[in-house]
């Protein structure tokens, strides 16, 4: 039976993976190795995962987290080496666009195993952002480039990708299943909503986590300062990053908004079903927001996700408070319909068949 090794390690990874496993499992047709590198190894941020969307257990758990960009990447690029020495895979699958996802990347391509992109072709055109320099040198040794959007294929075909020995495949956003499968069983587990007294429409739900912000402490005053103003009239609920915590307890900066734990990704769609709005710097909360009929602040200067933007169902704010309190009132008065399709269907079902197609020829 073909074999392929899949690589996690960040908290929207297992989600994704959680997608494609179950269909491997489901047919049946090729044996899948996870890889855990440990990036995110908090708890509430990654075995709770595996466990409450019952993807399977990694077979290996590298534990490499809370290093430097380059010794991260560089510890992991050894030991998923070693691994893949071992398996001797038919191909490597990386989600994204973490250290995690070009490691695994790297280390596939120097062993001559085919490498699966998903979330192929996506841009920021922001070079100081650590996550677009892995998706591009990601993208640029990739076999099969899993593009969810057109507009990712437009980007990989600007950047002459078409010249280059891969295949392009425009497949959807495999994070569309993910909300679409998980939603009913979320709705069924997660206390969330009682737990914490909260009442539908009634809240803002905001993540703010990204390194482009949380490094820089005048960005992250002005975030929450707009925060704290949208909270004085609709409670503004905050799962708190460990990143981010640490930031705010070395300034000593208590916002006056209802921080609570981070939570798992049952709690985060009851949470995403429930809210009003979403304020984000996450790229995934982006569409997960839009999937759920819910507009989206984006605390960032640029999106990958331009279409949420040109739509009018996003607005991309930076840091500014002025811009995020005008995108509040803006979206707080839309009847905007969310009807548009723009991320595909069956998304892990036509990515697994060209897996397939990848290592059979």
């Amino acid at each position: 039976m073909k074999k392929i090794v899949t690589i996690l390690g960040a908290r929207p990874q297992f989600v994704k993976g959680a997608v494609l496993s179950r269909i491997i499992e489901k047919y049946k047709s090729i044996e899948e190795v996870i890889i855990h590198t440990g990036q995110h190894f908090d708890e509430n941020m990654s075995a709770i995962f595996f466990n409450e969307m019952n993807i399977p257990k990694p077979k290996y758990n590298l534990n490499v987290n809370s290093l430097s960009h380059g010794a991260m990447t560089g510890k992991m690029l050894e030991k998923i080496e070693e691994i893949l020495l071992t398996e001797k895979p038919d191909a490597v699958v990386v989600y994204g666009d973490t250290n995690s996802t070009i490691a695994g990347a790297l280390a596939a391509k120097k062993l001559q195993i085919k490498v699966v992109h998903i979330e192929a072709g996506l841009r920021s055109y922001n070079m100081q952002m650590p996550e677009e320099v892995n998706r591009i040198l990601t993208d640029r040794i990739s076999d099969l480039l899993s593009c969810p959007t057109d507009t990712a294929i437009k980007n990989l075909e600007k950047e002459g990708f078409n010249n280059l020995p891969s295949c392009i495949e425009k497949h959807g956003d495999i994070m569309k299943d993910a909300v679409e499968y998980y939603s009913e069983m979320a709705a069924e587990k997660s206390a969330i909503m009682e737990d914490e007294n909260l009442q539908k429409n009634e809240f803002v739900l905001a993540t703010i986590h990204r390194q482009e912000n949380t490094d820089d402490i005048n960005k992250l005053k002005d975030i929450f300062s707009a925060l704290e103003e949208i909270h004085k009239e609709k409670t503004v609920v905050l799962p708190l990053h460990p990143r981010t915590k640490k930031v705010l307890d070395k300034y000593n900066l208590q916002p006056k908004i209802t921080f609570i734990n981070p939570v798992g990704y049952f709690d985060m769609l009851v949470l995403l079903k429930n809210c009003k709005m979403v304020v984000t710097d996450s790229g995934g909360l982006q569409k997960e927001a839009f999937f759920n009929k819910k507009h989206c602040i984006i605390a960032r200067e640029e999106t990958e996700w331009i279409e949420l933007v040109e739509h009018g169902f996003a607005d991309l704010t930076g840091s500014n408070p002025e811009k995020i309190m005008d995108a509040y009132v803006k979206f707080d008065k839309s009847a905007l319909s969310f009807n548009k399709e723009l991320y595909g269907s069956n998304v892990g079902g036509k990515i697994h068949q060209s897996i397939i197609n990848l290592i059979e020829e």
